[in-house]
């Protein structure tokens, strides 16, 4: 294994000059030769921490280009992983079937409000219509797989038969009520394409899809066409790379049926970017979290999940199945696609950091993105308002002015104003933080009024309107605070009314976050993180200095467990057990560092235990989300600036 490891990592990255296909040929230039190094850097750096296969980058910003193979697409034979390789694509399918749909429907060929039933006469009548609608946003109640028989499938079908996999089977949900992942239900929308188009679905997609944005390597996958650039699959079992198990994914095939290489990816998500495949009134549809009858969002579009994240408005899909793991991620106000491709199953957490720190080196100069530690319950309720109040007003601000999106009503401004005010009173929180925390959490669904989006939003306009649109570049890195203490600087200048200024319990409060903020700041971790240090014991005396009496400091817990897994793998139990000891320390509120600890000092107790890292994660309407949802959850009881909590996870 060490030997393997060893030639994957010698054989480094191969960065290619790729010829894009002349349909979407677009005189994109390199990044910077520094810019190209650092994502170079980033992705060895990611590969060097763990078992690799294959694994092929392509990134896209404003004009630029970077394309990038790492180790190999096929063990055996030695054949490397380039951005020519292709890979099944597993649920970024999905995004392929909602631009379909969404033409046929821009052609009038198609209604997002008939019931499927019409469209697919052989998928039965059920107790309520379910709509096209619906389904693409996972919110029909078609049910996900249901067991191995379902989710393994070796047979290959057609239409007809994927469909007859499910078309008997109970609806979980009254359609419109939960946001319930199904990668069945966007099987129902592929045969609605071809019941609209008169094409075969895998025709369609070639003729509408792929060839418009240059997708030269794309299609159904299907074992007996494919060519050698393919990925073989693998995974990981009992510490050894080993081949995965065959699968015929006929039976998702407008779920889960596709293949395609980085390449592709970026084609399509340029196209996507440049309104090519679909208006750009019919892009911000696709954009635009759905909700529940009952007003609540759902973080997922139309074949897209879609949610602000530190700032950005992030619409993404993500893809895991046998052979493969895949992530694509398109940040429409600020024109950057990022496509990852892996044969690697299972490797979705590796995929969401890379693409965090290809964010963090393209869009904020290269600092790491850390979330807060708050210690006291009120403050982490104030604090908590104040993120909130900062991703989701920049995002969808920069979303709406620089992207295809479109804000909520604003209503009466200075009542809104108040609200937050009064939403984050600290005498009020103190009587019932839990309680208070969920109305927190709460405050951006349209059944509250979309709160904190309006306010959000008003605040990012008041600051670009100040001091210019450049401003608004710099908080993703600076952060919720600098974003609030120059927001009442602005409003300062502008002469804002008294109530969009906020109470002043609530300024006092942020000014006196700031000043603890700054001063827990540890100036050589900036822009590396702590596992990524060579000889991490040298800083932990200015760690522990910065960190140890303060009320709210920078929350270093994943960095913390790396590094103890990083003695583990060396042999070195008593660093391990130190560094578990100091994340306890650090960040007592921390269930995944106490459960780290707790396992290592009584591994015979914990044999049953379920990490906290797989618990099961939830949609925003409270729903477990399956593991293989392709999608990013939602978080009503989340905060939205964890990126480790809020990029995309594997999808079948």
């Amino acid at each position: 294994m060490r030997a393997l490891l060893a030639a994957l990592l010698l054989l480094g990255s191969t960065a290619l000059a790729v010829p894009r296909p002349a349909e979407s040929q677009r005189k994109d230039t390199p990044f910077p030769t520094e810019v190209q190094r650092a994502l170079n850097a980033l992705v060895r750096a990611e590969l060097a921490k763990g078992t690799q296969a294959g694994l092929s980058v392509g990134v896209l910003h404003g004009g630029m280009r970077w394309v990038a193979g790492y180790g190999l697409r096929d063990i055996s034979h030695k054949l490397p992983a380039t951005p020519r390789t292709t890979y099944r694509m597993a649920s970024i399918t999905k995004s392929f079937t909602a631009v379909a749909v969404l033409q046929l429907e821009q052609e009038g060929k198609l209604d997002l409000d008939a019931d499927i039933h019409t469209l697919v006469p052989e998928y039965p009548e059920k107790p309520w219509p379910i709509t096209v609608r619906e389904l693409l946003g996972h919110l029909g109640g078609v049910s996900h797989y249901d067991g191995p028989e379902a989710s393994e499938n070796t047979r290959h079908l057609d239409t007809k038969g994927a469909l007859a996999l499910f078309a008997d089977k109970p609806l979980v949900a009254e359609p419109g009520t939960k946001f319930v992942y199904t990668t069945w239900g966007y099987n129902l929308l592929g045969a609605a394409v071809e019941s609209a188009s008169g094409q075969g679905y895998g025709t369609y997609l070639k003729a509408h899809v792929f060839g418009p944005a240059g997708m030269s390597h794309a299609a159904l996958d299907d074992y007996r066409t494919r060519d050698k650039q393919h990925a073989l699959g693998y995974r990981i079992h009992k510490g050894q790379l080993i081949p995965s198990h065959y699968l015929d994914v006929s039976s998702r095939f407008a779920g889960g049926g596709t293949r395609a290489s980085v390449e592709d990816l970026l084609g399509f998500g340029e196209a996507m970017l440049q309104h090519r495949l679909v208006s750009a009134e019919t892009a911000r549809r696709m954009q635009s979290s759905m909700s529940t009858r009952e007003g609540q969002l759902t973080d997922y579009g139309m074949g897209f999940a879609t949610y602000p994240l530190r700032g950005h408005y992030m619409v993404a899909h993500a893809g895991g199945q046998p052979e493969t793991t895949s992530l694509l991620v398109l940040l429409p106000a600020e024109d950057v696609v990022i496509a990852l491709a892996t044969n690697l199953e299972g490797d979705a957490k590796r995929l969401r950091r890379v693409s965090t720190r290809i964010l963090e080196t393209l869009l904020e100069d290269g600092q790491v993105r850390r979330d807060a530690h708050v210690v006291e319950p009120v403050d982490a309720v104030v604090h908590e308002g104040l993120a909130r109040l900062f991703t989701y007003g920049l995002a969808y601000h920069l979303w709406a002015t620089r992207g295809p999106g479109a804000i909520p009503e604003p209503g009466d401004e200075n009542e809104a104003f108040t609200q937050v005010s009064a939403l984050l009173e600290r005498t009020t929180i103190a009587q019932d933080p839990q309680a208070a925390l969920e109305r927190v959490r709460g405050a951006h669904q349209p059944r509250a009024g979309s709160l904190l989006i309006r306010v959000g939003a008003r605040m990012a306009r008041t600051l670009e309107q100040a001091w210019g649109a450049e401003k608004l570049r710099e908080y993703p890195a600076r952060g919720p605070l600098a974003f609030f203490i120059d927001y009442l600087a602005a409003c300062e200048q502008m002469n804002c009314p008294a109530a969009q200024r906020f109470s002043e319990s609530l300024q006092s409060d942020v000014r006196h976050f700031d000043e603890v903020w700054q001063r827990a700041q540890v100036s050589e971790l900036r822009r590396v993180r702590l596992d990524e240090v060579k000889d991490p014991e040298t800083l932990w005396p200015a760690l522990e200095e910065a960190t140890t009496s303060a009320a709210l400091h920078p929350d270093y817990v994943e960095e913390m467990l790396r590094v103890a897994a990083r003695y583990r793998r060396q042999g070195k139990s008593a660093e391990q057990l130190r560094w578990l000891e100091r994340t306890v320390a650090l960040h007592p509120k921390s269930d995944e560092a106490r459960q780290a600890l707790a396992k290592v000092q009584a591994p015979e107790t914990q044999e049953t235990e379920v990490p906290a890292t797989t618990a099961p994660r939830r949609a925003t309407d409270g729903s477990p989300v399956p593991d293989d949802a392709g999608l990013v959850p939602g978080g009503a009881s989340r905060p939205p600036q964890r990126p480790q909590e809020r990029t995309a996870d594997p999808g079948g």
